[in-house]
């Protein structure tokens, strides 16, 4: 059998061979939607990437002789630490054949990188914080994950688990049927709010003013979301690239801000659910210069029929306020007559036992799971620790 080794990336070839490495992996899988190549670039491009102008990665790319098997980043995350007190390393964009020897050895070279910069554990898939793509799915491996979530074989988690790592947090899917007339008991407590408090306005976002309600978005989110778990404060730069990244998908009927007495308090984004029309691009918008793959995906983007609502926030003084329910209703009222049959609801922590409840009052059911797993480093990289299976395997780090 050829020689296994794992390699950090260091010239340009090696970086297409780390972009290109899941799109050979996943290749016939159909419920993987391929990304943009162009976008898993950019992710690696300190100039379009600002978690790069803070952040640190480190990839690595394993072979079997001159096969790629397997990827796996480094990150370190310096806000997050800072924030949350702690020296938690990260992984992400794992993708690995089903070889346990080549996940034990991707591991263990991220865990080196991380333990050099006085890392004690090892957590993901992080893609490179929890304000971006994260978690692995670990059930439903039968269904397309939606726009902007991940999708990974049942081999994966496998990989994960047997190299030592145990659940830190369960991030979860929930459907919501899109019906003519909202749940009862949706309708009643939106009523009620109203009712209770006139001074509450529900209003679109103002595409015409869009980096100003943008401004005003990120101030919710971080006022909303700052005691979840794994929280980490974005930066002005990160959350600019994200409302750009946004801006061509955003419907104003789906984006929404609540204001009580002309203040905002909450928000809600809900996107079109475009995975299907990416895979139609399979990667590419352009071949042999013609537009094929962005010929494909305006096609299948005429055919949407769900939407996932991304991001909810309501702000802690308001929470009791019947805000969320007026928010609710008005998206579910919106998605309706756009036409869609069901909203995705992703991605909810596990331990959110507010928003599990609100859920479930609405009818929602729990469709998919996607774990984020922890191990501390020095279980991890003992080479005398039969678990790791790393005490007579080579690691070439050079």
């Amino acid at each position: 059998m050829d020689v296994l080794t794992v390699s950090p990336v260091r010239t340009r070839a090696q970086r297409t061979a780390f972009v290109e490495c899941e799109y050979a992996l996943r290749r016939g899988d159909r419920c993987w939607t391929p990304p943009l190549r162009r976008d898993q670039y950019r992710l690696l491009d300190r100039a379009h990437n600002a978690f790069l102008s803070f952040g640190e990665i480190e990839l690595y790319l394993a072979r079997r002789g001159r096969e790629v098997v397997g990827r796996i980043a480094a990150v370190h995350d310096p806000r997050f630490n800072r924030h949350h007190g702690a020296h938690d390393g990260f992984f992400g964009l794992f993708a690995c054949v089903d070889d346990q020897d080549a996940a034990r050895m991707l591991f263990r070279a991220a865990g080196i990188w991380l333990a050099e910069r006085n890392m004690t554990s090892l957590v993901g898939p992080v893609n490179f914080s929890m304000n971006y793509e994260c978690g692995t799915l670990v059930d439903r491996f039968d269904e397309p994950a939606t726009l902007l979530m991940p999708w990974n074989p049942p081999s994966v988690p496998k990989l994960i688990e047997n190299c030592g790592f145990t659940a830190a947090q369960d991030l979860h899917a929930w459907e919501w049927e899109c019906t003519p007339e909202p749940p009862a008991l949706l309708g009643r407590a939106a009523a009620a709010a109203a009712a209770r408090r006139g001074d509450i306005t529900i209003r679109s976002v103002d595409l015409s003013q869009y980096k100003a309600e943008m401004d005003r978005v990120r101030t919710l989110y971080h006022r909303a979301w700052q005691d979840n778990w794994g929280f980490v404060p974005m930066t002005d730069h990160e959350f600019q690239q994200l409302a750009l990244r946004l801006r061509p998908v955003l419907r104003p009927e789906l984006s929404l801000i609540a204001e009580v007495g002309g203040e905002p308090v909450a928000f809600s984004l809900t996107l079109p659910n475009l995975a299907p029309a990416l895979r139609m691009a399979g990667g590419r918008l352009h071949r042999w210069g013609v537009p094929l793959g962005l010929a494909r995906m305006f096609r299948a983007s005429r055919n949407v029929r769900q939407g996932r609502l991304m991001a909810v926030g309501v702000v802690e003084e308001h929470r009791q306020s019947g805000v969320l329910p007026l928010l609710l209703a008005r998206t579910a009222d919106a998605a309706h007559r756009l036409g869609y049959e069901a909203l995705e609801i992703s991605w909810v922590l596990g331990n959110n036992q507010l928003a599990l409840r609100t859920l479930r009052s609405l009818g929602c059911h729990r469709t998919k799971t996607y774990r984020i797993y922890r191990c501390d480093l020095p279980d991890l990289l003992d080479p005398g620790d039969p678990g790791t299976g790393l005490a007579d395997k080579p690691c070439d780090t050079t």
